[in-house]
């Protein structure tokens, strides 16, 4: 059961010590009853009641990590139905399958496709991060072996799809050390999946002919002790793989029934059947209503372009702007006597900005202050970004690595122009235009 700061606060040490980065214990308690911060953050509390707050305070679904190192993924610990009510946590996971059915030149091509899409977006990188591995029926234990080994060497964390126990056992025994999840487990096997698993140390999978099957199997691990689990919410078709995974997430999240509150598997592979089409159409539709992970046939770089830009923007906080650190960014090979442009730290402008001076060919190093992450007229109006603010930047973090004493300042505050000249004796202040996508002709005339 949820508790609220209250509740918390009697349980705290009250020494308000500010230890965990609140001023007071109480505000540490509301911060943890809200969910912003986790309960072991303070140093002082007691063992009993940490025993005691940790399961009360825990998100209504459990986070489970698969995969090591850079290839470390967090699945689930969601909190909220929608978006709008807080902020997603864990970002859906993508994976590419293969099968034991292919034949070795068309493994080797998907194998050949998959790190093509590779980029970054927004200071994110956008790439494959999963690969599916699935035996097919007739695989025997060596056929399925090499082909987890084959994927395996592609360096991205596997998810195998197999209901063998045995042949699930003699695959983790090339690749347990990667965190794989192992998805096989059923009504009819799980007792023995779960002990490949708890013996591998990994994430099982668990699915069931409908959601009442899964609900027992799910019940059935858990008294035996296993609660490192993933949910396979695939049904026969869309529909029934939708309301499958809507009615998971409504049952963990709003009913509190936390034998459903794990993340979720979504296989397109099973329902889209070879239509790629329909496959794009779903993937979109399970990113958002809720698959932690979405097994595809493929991931071209059009798909991903559509998938990623939407799974960023539906797993950013939406409480939080998007950032990047302030500081200067030479663009195009520019030195210290490159000409200087300044601008907000709001992500998508920057993107825009240095998109447009990147493709305008001329050396230059554009500076980022702390503006709040706002856009330029938004912080400009908040106080964040203004000529005292600019000033002191360039003057505390620009002039003592660039020689040049030209700024140019964004056309739409360009009100600040005789401010920051006051402020910056020496420098030459340039309004530069309103929109991004001029700054190529305004850079190139500058040059003439």
């Amino acid at each position: 059961m949820a508790l609220n700061g209250f509740q918390i606060f009697k349980m705290t040490p009250k020494k308000n010590c500010k230890e965990c980065g609140c001023p007071t214990c109480m505000a540490f308690s509301m911060k943890v009853a809200q969910g912003a911060m986790d309960i072991s953050a303070c140093p002082h509390m007691s063992q009993d009641a940490l025993d005691a707050l940790s399961e009360a305070t825990a998100p209504p679904m459990k986070t489970i990590k698969i995969g090591v190192g850079d290839n470390e993924n967090s699945l689930g610990g969601e909190t909220v139905l929608f978006r709008h009510e807080k902020t997603f946590v864990s970002k859906t996971r993508y994976a590419v399958a293969l099968c034991t059915d292919m034949d070795d030149a068309a493994v080797e091509a998907k194998l050949a496709e998959i790190p093509k899409v590779d980029y970054e977006r927004i200071g994110e990188r956008m790439h494959v991060e999963l690969i599916y591995v699935n035996c097919g029926e007739g695989a025997d234990a060596a056929k399925y072996t090499a082909l987890v080994e084959k994927a395996a060497a592609l360096g991205r964390t596997l998810v195998l799809g197999c209901e063998d126990p045995e042949i699930a056992k003699a695959a983790l025994a090339v690749c347990k050390d990667s965190k794989p999840v192992l998805n096989g487990a059923n009504a009819s096997n799980y007792e023995a999946m779960n002990a490949v698993a708890t013996e591998a140390g990994v994430v099982l999978g668990v699915s069931g002919k409908d959601l009442n099957e899964l609900y027992d199997t799910v019940a059935a691990l858990e008294k035996a002790g296993n609660k490192n689990l993933v949910l396979d919410v695939t049904g026969e078709n869309a529909k029934d793989t939708f309301a499958n995974a809507v009615l998971v997430r409504r049952a963990a999240i709003q009913d509190g029934d936390r034998t459903f509150g794990y993340p979720s598997i979504v296989n397109l592979v099973k329902i889209a059947r070879g239509d790629k089409f329909a496959q794009a159409a779903l993937a979109s539709m399970f990113t958002m209503k809720y698959g932690s992970v979405i097994v595809m046939e493929e991931m071209t770089y059009a798909e991903a372009l559509a998938l990623f830009g939407l799974r960023q923007n539906v797993f950013t906080d939406p409480q939080k702007p998007m950032k990047v650190e302030p500081g200067i960014y030479p663009i195009n090979g520019a030195d210290e006597n490159s000409l200087v442009l300044t601008t907000v730290d709001f992500a998508l402008t920057y993107f825009v900005v240095s998109g447009e001076l990147e493709r305008s060919g001329v050396p230059c190093n554009l500076t980022v202050s702390d503006a709040g992450g706002l856009s330029v007229l938004t912080s400009w109006a908040a106080g964040k970004f203004s000529g005292g603010t600019i000033a002191k930047f360039i003057q505390e973090e620009v002039e003592p690595k660039v020689k040049c004493r030209k700024l140019v300042i964004p056309g739409k505050v360009a009100v600040l122009k005789g401010d920051i000249e006051a402020k910056l004796p020496g420098w030459e202040v340039i309004v530069g235009p309103r929109e991004a996508v001029q700054l190529v002709k305004f850079l190139k005339d500058m040059q003439a």
